[in-house]
């Protein structure tokens, strides 16, 4: 796992709240807490997967690239989406076992599920009707 996710999250939710206005990678930093270059790498990637949109110059930032009703937070999580949600075992388990033949197939198969089960979720839920819920 990793904290991809709730940085995207939080970028995307801080463009849907600024309605359309621009907003610098410094400001978002110190929403999340951040440092900026961590920021603007996230938003690089967003913007490579047309989610955002950046403008140059003095007044230059980012805006969400679409409408939020748009933008499902399973678009955003697949901007981010590590290879192994619950992580990649660094060993190869001894063929010659019973279990440890098999074991990687069922691991695989079972991560197959949860990514289904995952995806599902967040594609049920928009980027406006998340920001909807805040205050």
């Amino acid at each position: 796992m990793n904290g991809r996710f709730p940085i995207a999250l939080h970028i995307m939710t801080l463009l849907c709240s600024a309605e359309g206005g621009v907003l610098s990678s410094e400001y978002m930093a110190g929403s999340i807490n951040v440092n900026a270059v961590l920021v603007r790498k996230e938003l690089s990637n967003l913007i490579k997967h047309k989610l955002v949109s950046s403008q140059a110059g003095k007044n230059g930032g980012y805006t969400l690239a679409r409408s939020a009703a748009q933008i499902t937070l399973a678009q955003i999580y697949e901007t981010v989406k590590p290879e192994a949600v619950l992580g990649q075992a660094k060993n190869q388990p001894n063929p010659a076992c019973p279990i440890g033949k098999q074991i990687n197939q069922h691991i695989s198969d079972l991560y197959i599920d949860i990514d289904r089960a995952l995806m599902q979720k967040l594609g049920d839920t928009d980027l406006k009707a998340f920001v909807a819920k805040f205050d």
